[in-house]
C-alpha cells in the first residue's frame, strides 16, 4: 500500500507536544507490560530542558486514534537505508489496540518510503509510504494485514515526517563516498592580519570610478564599501559606519574626516544614497575608535584580534589551542606552533600571524578530529577530511532541492547585453558564453540556453524569446570548475514529471556555491575572474563574477550552507559590489546585488551576482523562493506550508491522565476521519530487524517481547554500567561505534512497572544473534543522538541562530539533553 499526501507540521502543536511527558491512557497496558521493574524518576532539570528545547518533528514516539477507533502507539523509526537521500528504508516497533480490545498486539514494521528533504526546516518527509514486512506475533496472521493497514491509515499524513537530525544520525558515514570536483583550487587568499580596528576595502580589480550626475564626486562600483572621490582634489572618502575616513593614496593612511566637502549633501535624494546621505556630515572618529584600513585589488581575507591572542586550550585534545579572542575559525598547536586558519571551507596554515600562508586541508593534525561537538567552533569539524561531520555535510550538499516549474505561466527574465551580444569560449569546451550581460547565457550550436535561479530556459536567437527548457546538453554538464560558469552545471532536469505543461527541476548546494573538495564541503572554486567591464554611455558598465574569498565564509552546520562575516568587510556584508549595473537603461542600483554566502541572523543564500539580489531569502530554504508559488511549487512547500496551518480551525486539544501517571495530549479533529495524536513517556522500544520488538533494561541488557512478557536475551548492553567498569566498557564500545548511552530523563522513562503476566521483571535468558544485538545498539546510540542534535537545532531556531557566533558550534544550547542519553564529549 502506498499512501501519496502532502506533509503539514504544526509548530503549536510541536511546542506543546514537547514541553510535556506523554502517556495515553487506552495504550496503558502495554506500557504497563514494556515498562521495567524500578523507573528511575526523570530530573525536574532534565523536563525543564526538554520544554525548552522543542523537537522540530514533535518527539516520538506517537499516539493515534484511527479511524475505526483503535489505538495505535509508533516508536522512532530506525533507518536502516537512504539510498541517494530519496528512498528509505526504516524498521519500527508499533502496537495497536482494537476498539473494545483489553490489550494490545505489539509488533514490527519494514517501511519503505520516498523521501523529500527540507534542509532550512531539516525536516524530511516519507508520506509516499510502504510497509512491505510486518510481524505481529500475538495475532492471526489472516489479521496481521488489517491490522498494518489500519495502523497506515490512522497515521496523520502531517505526521509522516522525521527530523532531518535524526536520519543523520542512523546514516553510516563511512559509506559516504565524497565525489571531488577536479579543478578546485587551493591557492591562498592575501590574508591581512590586526589586533586592533580595522577594516578590509576588497576591491574587484582596480578602481572603476562612475560619475554622479551634478555632482563633482564620483564612486567606485566594484566595491562593496561606500568608496568615493572627490574630483578638484582627488581625495579618497570611505565611509565607515556613521563616520567617515579619507586618504589621498587607497593603499595609505586614512585618518578621520574632519569636514566633509559640500559635494555630499548635494547626492542624489533616492534610495541609492540613503546610507551614504544618512552618514553626512558624520559622527567624529578619534583614538582607538579609528580603524585601520586594508585595500586589496583581489578578494582578500582579514584576521581581526581584540588585543592580544587569547589562547583557550580545546577540551579533549593535546596541543590545541583556539584563538577565541576573534571572529575567524582560528587555532595553534602550542603557543609557539603553527597557525591554522578556516576560511572558505579550506585550512591554510603559516607560522605567525602575519604569514605566510600555505593550504593545510590535507595536513592537519589529528588534534582537529578530536575537537568536542561542545565547542564553541566545533562547526570546523565539518572541514576536517575524515571526520563525521564532514561526511554529513557532503551528503548535504548533494540533497537535491526541487521545483515544478510551470512553462506557460513562468515569465523568464529580462535579457539585455551592452551592445550587441558577445560570447567568448568556455574553455576544454564547445560552448561559448555571453560576456556582456548579467546573465548565464550559453551557446551550444545554433541554440542558446539561460540557467537562471535554478530554472533553465532555451532560444533559439541570443536575445529570445525563451522558453522553459525541458532538455539540457549533456555538454553543459562538462562545464570545468576553472569556469565563473561552473555553477549551472547543478541544475538539472528531473525527467519524472508527465504532465506535459510543468518541467521539474533539482537544484545542488553546488549551484550556490557550496562545492565538494578534499572530502569536505568548502566554499567556492578557489578561481578568481576579473571583472569584465568597459564604456558604454555615461557610466561605465561593469559585469562581476563570483569569488571564493573576500568575507570571511564559514560553514553552518544546521543550514548545511556557508554564511559571511560582517565583521571588517564592509557596510554591505562581504566581498562583492553594492551597485548593480542596468544594461537597458545604462544606470546603476546601489546596494541590489547580493555576491557571496549572504549571512543576517542565519538567513539568506549564496548567489551569484548574475542573478540578481534575493537577500531576504532564508538560507537553505531553496534557490527556488525567489520566484513566488503561481509559477514555480518548491519541492518542500510541504514544510512552509505547515507554517500557514498552524493554528488551523476545527481542532480542539484535552488534557487526559494516563494510568501511570504521566499526562498526554490528545488533538482530536470533528467530523468523519478526525484522528488523535499523542506522544508517549517510554521512547526505548526498537524493531529489531529480524522481525521481534527490543527494549533496554535499567541495566542496559536487551529485552525481547514474546507473548505479553519481556524476556532478557544475552549479551547485555555496556552503557548503562557505572563507575570504572562502565567507563572502559564505553571506551571499547566507541572505538567500534556499536552503542548508544542514556539516561534516566523524561523520553526514556516507564510511566509504571510491573504487571506482567506471570512476571514482574524479565526473567528468561534468550538467545539472540549477535548482529541483531549489534544493530540494536547501534540503533539506541543513532536514536540518543538524533534526539539530542533534534534539540540542539531548536535551541539554535529559537535563539535567532545565524551568526558566526551562534551558529558556530553542533551543541548551541550548550549540551542540556533531552530525550536520554548522557552529555556526550
Amino acid at each position: 500500500m502506498v499512501m501519496q499526501t502532502r506533509f503539514h507540521t504544526t509548530r503549536a502543536r510541536v511546542a506543546l507536544l514537547t514541553a510535556l511527558s506523554f502517556a495515553i491512557a487506552p495504550i496503558a497496558p502495554l506500557v504497563e507490560a514494556q515498562a521495567p521493574a524500578k523507573t528511575p524518576a526523570a530530573p525536574q532539570a532534565a523536563q525543564a530542558a526538554a520544554a525548552e528545547r522543542p523537537l522540530v518533528d514533535g518527539g516520538w514516539p506517537r499516539g493515534y486514534v484511527t479511524p475505526g477507533g483503535g489505538q495505535i502507539t509508533v516508536y522512532q523509526p530506525q533507518i536502516a537505508a537512504w539510498a541517494d537521500q530519496k528512498r528509505m528504508t526504516a524498521y519500527a516497533a508499533a502496537s495497536y489496540t482494537a476498539t473494545g480490545a483489553q490489550k494490545p498486539a505489539l509488533g514490527s514494521l519494514k517501511i519503505e518510503a520516498t523521501t523529500k528533504v527540507a534542509i532550512s526546516d531539516r525536516l524530511v518527509n516519507f508520506s509516499d509510504m510502504a510497509v512491505t514486512e510486518s510481524n505481529f506475533p500475538s495475532l492471526p496472521k489472516d489479521q496481521v494485514r488489517e491490522v498494518v493497514a489500519e495502523i497506515v491509515k490512522g497515521i496523520p499524513t502531517e505526521d509522516r515526517v522525521i527530523a532531518l537530525d535524526r536520519v543523520l544520525a542512523h546514516v553510516d558515514k563511512s559509506q559516504i563516498m565524497p565525489k571531488n570536483v577536479e579543478g578546485v583550487k587551493s591557492d591562498p587568499p592575501p590574508v591581512f592580519f590586526s589586533k586592533t580596528l580595522a577594516a578590509l576595502v576588497n576591491l574587484d580589480g582596480e578602481p572603476i570610478w562612475s560619475p554622479i550626475q551634478d555632482n563633482d564626486l564620483k564612486f567606485a562600483v566594484n566595491t562593496n564599501w561606500d568608496l568615493l572621490q572627490h574630483g578638484p582634489t582627488s581625495v579618497f572618502y570611505l565611509r565607515y559606519n556613521e563616520s567617515w575616513l579619507q586618504a589621498t593614496d587607497l593603499k595609505g593612511s586614512w585618518q578621520p574626516v574632519q569636514k566633509l566637502p559640500p559635494s555630499f549633501s548635494k547626492l542624489p535624494k533616492d534610495d541609492n544614497w540613503k546610507d551614504v546621505l544618512a552618514a553626512v556630515p558624520g559622527k567624529k572618529l578619534s583614538g582607538s575608535k579609528v580603524p585601520r584600513v586594508f585595500v586589496s585589488l583581489v578578494p582578500a581575507e582579514l584576521i581581526l584580534l581584540t588585543g592580544e591572542p587569547k589562547y583557550v586550550p580545546v577540551t579533549g585534545t593535546k596541543n590545541l589551542l583556539w584563538v577565541s579572542n576573534t571572529e575567524s575559525d582560528l587555532f595553534r598547536l602550542g603557543k609557539t606552533g603553527p597557525l591554522f586558519f578556516l576560511v572558505a571551507g579550506r585550512w591554510f596554515s603559516a607560522p605567525d600571524f602575519t604569514g605566510p600562508w600555505t593550504f593545510a586541508s590535507l595536513n592537519l593534525p589529528i588534534d582537529f578530529q578530536q575537537i568536542p561537538l561542545e565547542h564553541e567552533r566545533s562547526r570546523v569539524l565539518a572541514s576536517v577530511p575524515g571526520t563525521q561531520q564532514a561526511a554529513e555535510a557532503v551528503l548535504l550538499a548533494q540533497v537535491p532541492q526541487t521545483a515544478r516549474v510551470n512553462r506557460k505561466e513562468i515569465k523568464a527574465p529580462e535579457v539585455a547585453y551592452q551592445g550587441d551580444p558577445k560570447f567568448e569560449p568556455i574553455e576544454t569546451t564547445k560552448l561559448q558564453y555571453a560576456v556582456n550581460t548579467d546573465k548565464q547565457i550559453i551557446k551550444f550550436g545554433d541554440l542558446y540556453y539561460m540557467c537562471f535561479q535554478g530554472v533553465w530556459f532555451m532560444s533559439k536567437t541570443a536575445t529570445g524569446p525563451w522558453e522553459v527548457c525541458d532538455k539540457v546538453p549533456k555538454e553543459i554538464y562538462a562545464i570545468p570548475a576553472s569556469s565563473d560558469l561552473h555553477n549551472v552545471t547543478y541544475v538539472t532536469v528531473v525527467e519524472e514529471d508527465s504532465d506535459d505543461d510543468w518541467v521539474t527541476f533539482a537544484v545542488v548546494a553546488g549551484f550556490t556555491g557550496v562545492m565538494i573538495a578534499w572530502g569536505c564541503a568548502v566554499w567556492g572554486s578557489g578561481w578568481y575572474h576579473p571583472p569584465y567591464w568597459g564604456w558604454g554611455g555615461y557610466y561605465p558598465y561593469y559585469y562581476p563574477h563570483y569569488p571564493t574569498y573576500g568575507y570571511g565564509a564559514w560553514y553552518n552546520p544546521w543550514s548545511g550552507a556557508y554564511g559571511r562575516s560582517a565583521v571588517a568587510y564592509g557596510p554591505y556584508g562581504g566581498a562583492g559590489v553594492t551597485s548593480r549595473y542596468n544594461p537597458r537603461t545604462g544606470t546603476y542600483s546601489r546596494g541590489a546585488a547580493a555576491w557571496g554566502p549572504y549571512g543576517a541572523r542565519g538567513y539568506g543564500e549564496a548567489y551569484n551576482p548574475r542573478t540578481g539580489a534575493y537577500g531576504q531569502t532564508r538560507q537553505g530554504s531553496n534557490v527556488y523562493g525567489s520566484w513566488g508559488s503561481t509559477a514555480v511549487q518548491r519541492g518542500d512547500d510541504w514544510a512552509r506550508t505547515s507554517r500557514v496551518t498552524n493554528n488551523r480551525t476545527g481542532t480542539t486539544t484535552r488534557v487526559t491522565q494516563g494510568s501511570g501517571g504521566g499526562e498526554a495530549v490528545t488533538r482530536n479533529t470533528p467530523g468523519p476521519g478526525g484522528s488523535g495524536v499523542a506522544r508517549t513517556g517510554s521512547g526505548d522500544v526498537y524493531a529489531g530487524h529480524d522481525g521481534n520488538v527490543y527494549k533496554k533494561g535499567d541495566d542496559g541488557s536487551w529485552q525481547q517481547y514474546d507473548n505479553g512478557n519481556w524476556n532478557s536475551v544475552d549479551r547485555p548492553d555496556t552503557s548503562q554500567l557505572s563507575g570504572q567498569a562502565g567507563t572502559q566498557a564505553r571506551d571499547r564500545a566507541a572505538q567500534t561505534g556499536s552503542t548508544g548511552t542514556r539516561t534516566g530523563t523524561a523520553a526514556n522513562t516507564g510511566v509504571s512497572t510491573a504487571d506482567r503476566t506471570g512476571a514482574g521483571a524479565a526473567t528468561t535468558a534468550r538467545p539472540t544473534d549477535r548482529g541483531t544485538i549489534d544493530q540494536l545498539n547501534r540503533d539506541a546510540g543513532a536514536r540518543t543522538t538524533g534526539t539530542q542534535r533534534t534539540g540542539d537545532f531548536g535551541s539554535y531556531r529559537s535563539s535567532g541562530g545565524g551568526t558566526s557566533r551562534t551558529a558556530g558550534s553542533y551543541r548551541p544550547s550548550g549540551g542540556a539533553r533531552t530525550g536520554g542519553g548522557a552529555r556526550r564529549r
